[in-house]
């Protein structure tokens, strides 16, 4: 009888930086709020767009951050937007 395997999904994979991935798959119950929202927000923007980008998370937490009125929301949502801008290239 074989035994299937049942491996867990990598849920930020498709984020467009892989230190950012490698850095919230690490991040174990440290960041757990935020990866929960940050995986949300992924696949809102890959459904409606197909790819993601730094600049599409940014505005789709902003605007979260714009809705809310929840203080404890608001303060997880900032922290998931520092931690995008701060693994995102500046232009040259």
């Amino acid at each position: 009888m074989s035994q299937a395997t049942l491996s867990k999904p990598d849920l930020f994979a498709d984020l467009p930086d892989p230190a950012l991935s490698n850095y919230l798959r690490n991040a174990g119950e440290l960041l757990a709020d935020e990866s929960a929202l940050l995986k949300a927000v992924t696949g809102e923007i890959l459904a409606a767009q197909g790819h993601l980008t730094h600049k599409a998370i940014i505005l789709r937490l902003i605007q979260e951050l714009e809705c809310t009125r929840d203080v404890v929301k608001a303060d997880v949502i900032r922290k998931a937007l520092e931690i995008i801008v701060d693994h995102t290239m500046d232009d040259l």
